[in-house]
């Protein structure tokens, strides 16, 4: 926040917590871009250009967007080699500020896990961070569309058995935040990536928000920017 301004706080009231993963509770940054910038300097990209958009995405939806003249065998033959590089690899994964409480505070509420990563890459991970891992997930292998379609994010209200309306998802990339608000979801961006994006509610972290249980049963949500 620039110095001098004035913090503004959003109140969002929901019935449940979509959450996504890396970016969101998850700061995987060093590993995604270690293992990116590699592979599109083997491909004659430039690995600055592919960066802007591997987030959100499983990775053969992203080479897809960079090679769209590439069979679908070889991006999903590479995304399996891509996985199995940055599943082995959590030098740098660490728990994005403010993601040990947001977590601890979402223990008996309805929550769950929206992600672009597959089962073993997010359990990893979360544990690399040290993160309690939901039971509720949706990964990779639950659905056909990766983001920026609404497929997990459906699935992961229906996991809830709550109506789309009724969730709150919570994203850090320009993929996620599309497909949640395809999903018909209010969002709450997480870090800078997110704030181009014009998500419902901005936080530059997790200590910027903060969770209110309601008696009757909703959630509020406090917000700032």
């Amino acid at each position: 926040m620039p110095a001098g301004t004035t913090p503004t706080t959003t109140v969002l009231t929901t019935r449940g917590l979509l959450l996504d993963m890396d970016g969101t509770l998850v700061n995987s940054d060093a590993v995604v871009e270690r293992w990116w910038r590699r592979w599109a300097v083997e491909h004659g990209l430039d690995p600055d250009e592919a960066l802007k958009i591997v987030h959100g995405r499983q990775g053969y939806a992203t080479m897809a967007v960079l090679l769209p003249d590439r069979p679908v065998e070889q991006n999903l033959a590479d995304n399996r080699v891509m996985l199995a590089q940055e599943t082995a690899d959590t030098d740098g994964v660490v728990p994005v500020p403010g993601a040990p409480a947001f977590m601890a505070s979402l223990a008996d509420l309805p929550h769950a896990l929206v992600t672009s990563a597959d089962e073993n890459l997010a359990t990893t991970r979360m544990k690399a961070a040290a993160l309690p891992i939901p039971g509720l997930r949706v990964t990779a292998e639950s659905v056909t569309s990766s983001k920026p379609h609404p497929e997990g994010f459906l699935k992961g209200a229906a996991a809830l058995g709550l109506a789309p309306a009724d969730c709150v998802a919570f994203e850090d990339s320009e993929a996620g935040i599309t497909a949640a608000r395809a999903a018909g979801m209010s969002v709450v961006g997480i870090g800078p990536r997110a704030l181009p994006h014009a998500p419902t509610a901005h936080a530059h972290d997790l200590t910027h928000v903060r969770v209110e249980p309601l008696p009757d049963g909703r959630i509020r949500l406090h917000v700032t920017a």
